[in-house]
């Protein structure tokens, strides 16, 4: 399987209005690296109704519904961090590692994030790094995860 995550899908220095600016800034990012679908974003937001992507350590996870597989044409994962944080129902948000995955491939991609975030100086890496090559190598084990 090639890499959930490209340098190309990581973006740094960015700004959001709110949470759901933020999401939809995530699923635009996920369709320009052709991993969805037109719609794919509003289940995002959708979701994000339902139930907070946030898991924590300044980040969310933003991702669509169960129904929105079908808009998934491959899993890949983006990251998008806000300098400045998000307000995200009275937490501040500072990374978004956006999902669009194929079958149950999320649950290999939760798994190896929530690890990630458990080792506080990886949690921060990935709120703070500037550096797309730093993220990138941070979060390479997640691809790893999903190999056959």
């Amino acid at each position: 399987m090639p890499d959930v995550l490209t340098r190309e899908g990581i973006r740094v220095d960015r700004r959001a209005a709110d949470r759901w600016d933020a999401v939809r800034q995530c699923g635009a990012v996920l369709a320009e690296l052709g991993a969805t679908d037109d719609g794919y974003a509003l289940t995002m937001l959708e979701r994000e109704r339902s139930l907070s992507t946030y898991i924590g350590e300044g980040v969310a996870i933003p991702h669509g519904t169960d129904a929105s597989r079908v808009l998934v044409r491959r899993t890949t994962i983006a990251v998008l961090q806000f300098p400045l944080g998000v307000d995200w129902s009275g937490h501040t948000v500072h990374s978004c590692v956006a999902i669009a995955a194929r079958g149950n491939e999320h649950l290999a991609l939760l798994s190896a994030l929530a690890l990630l975030l458990m080792e506080p100086g990886d949690a921060a890496r990935l709120r703070s790094s500037a550096d797309p090559d730093e993220i990138h190598r941070l979060l390479g084990s997640v691809s790893g995860d999903l190999a056959p």
